[in-house]
């Protein structure tokens, strides 16, 4: 049975003050890494006192990837759990990371969720994943159905089709994204409501409604502007044919006054309140028709899996050639999308770095994302970056080399903990800074 959870926001820092005050707010959502559990921010702590329900959201762990779940990424959203007190956790259907030992070739980072094929390889595999983190986590696990820019060819159901079977085959519960099926409706051509259509229903835990943007034809799932009102309407057809447990509104930048945010929730609660009414009143859509299950080895699989997912994230992130099938525009939208993040999300873990290089910061982060792609996350991406500016005598201007070089030598440290040929690179790296 799902926890009743009701009307919730992402609780963010930046908007932490107006949250506390928010009439209406019955739970909050916080992403899964930002926060430590033995030192959990205030805000969340009174909230928490309050009565009002706290559920992690992870976005690391990528089930959807062809390897086996971390098991520290496994155990740390366990402890976020715990230290929260939260009934549930959520996570993705997507891909992360690619490359590794399944491939013999050098693990890569997208820095993005990314969409699985809908084949029964991936399904295979997802299943398997699903079950690992389910024995590894305290609380039930809810997963997210995923925004997409790119079309995987070759799919062999339909994105009802894949999440009907994974949750009859493993029990693992739905987060229904209404704004993300609209972005699938954007980009990819597929009807919310036969995707509705086709969804079990009853494993729903909860909805996520955000908005977004379109340009040149695509749309662009930025959770930084306003709720349109076709999400709205998908809403309330979802609204029309259950019941959901709980419907949180997603807002992780460019964040409005609080009385604008509490009218976009109160457009939310208006629109399952539209939908409600309606429910009933016409018999609901048959659910579409299940793809045949088939007996396999989910070695092989991920073996399949993993190289098919490793030809399209290093197209993504390392310039290689675009797999066969896959549409070059999409993807050159989707590699300009991801590098673009990139380069915004090193701003904000490394904020030094936009002052320091002012506005020559943002082509420079561009121009090394060409050709290195991230492989240890966003901090070492920082570490990476300004390591090859230096080495290469970038930029010009003698005192931001300076300024650079004592930022990278003040984070290096003496010994990373990363092991010995680490420790050499950075040691070597150091000899040679600072010499100049």
């Amino acid at each position: 049975m799902a926890v009743r959870l009701g009307s919730g926001i992402g609780w963010r820092p930046e908007i932490a003050d107006a949250v506390e005050r928010m009439p209406g707010i019955d739970w909050v959502e916080v992403v899964a890494e930002n926060v430590c559990p033995g030192h959990l921010p205030e805000s969340l702590l009174r909230l928490r006192e309050r009565g009002v329900t706290v559920v992690p959201h992870g976005v690391s762990l990528g089930l959807g990837g062809a390897g086996r779940p971390d098991e520290g990424r496994l155990a740390a959203l366990a402890g976020r759990a715990d230290a929260l007190r939260a009934p549930l956790v959520t996570e993705h259907i997507a891909f992360v990371r690619a490359g590794g030992t399944l491939t013999a070739s050098p693990s890569i980072e997208a820095g993005h969720l990314l969409p699985v094929p809908r084949t029964r390889d991936a399904l295979d595999v997802l299943c398997e994943n699903v079950r690992i983190a389910q024995d590894a986590l305290p609380v039930p696990l809810a997963l997210e159905n995923i925004a997409a820019l790119i079309s995987w060819p070759g799919e062999e159901m339909t994105e009802g089709q894949f999440l009907y079977e994974l949750a009859d085959r493993t029990g693992v519960r739905l987060l229904v994204d209404v704004a993300n099926l609209h972005t699938n409706h954007v980009n990819r051509g597929e009807d919310p409501a036969e995707a509705l259509a086709e969804l079990p229903l009853e494993a729903i835990a909860y909805v996520h409604v955000a908005g977004g943007f379109e340009r040149d034809g695509v749309w662009h799932d930025s959770h930084a502007h306003p709720v349109p009102q076709p999400v709205l309407d998908v809403l309330t057809d979802l609204a029309s044919r259950v019941s959901p447990p709980g419907v949180l509104l997603e807002r992780d930048e460019n964040f409005p006054e609080a009385a604008e945010i509490e009218r976009e929730l109160t457009a939310i609660r208006d629109a399952v309140a539209k939908g409600a009414e309606s429910r009933g009143a016409s018999p609901a859509a048959p659910a579409g028709a299940r793809p045949p299950s088939r007996q396999g080895s989910v070695d092989a699989a991920r073996q399949r899996l993993a190289l098919a997912q490793t030809a399209v994230l290093s197209a993504l992130v390392a310039g290689t050639p675009v797999p066969e099938g896959f549409d070059r525009g999409r993807m050159a939208v989707q590699a300009r999308t991801l590098a673009a993040k990139r380069a915004d999300v090193v701003a904000r873990v490394a904020p030094e770095l936009p002052l320091i290089l002012g506005d020559g910061y943002r082509a420079a982060f561009l121009a090394y994302a060409q050709t290195r792609p991230m492989t240890g996350g966003y901090r070492q991406d920082a570490m990476d970056f300004v390591e090859e500016l230096l080495l290469d005598h970038r930029p010009r201007d003698a005192r931001v080399r300076r300024e650079l070089r004592e930022w990278w030598l003040e984070r290096s440290g003496p010994r990373p903990r990363s092991g010995r040929p680490a420790v050499r690179l950075v040691r070597a790296t150091r000899r040679v800074l600072l010499r100049r």
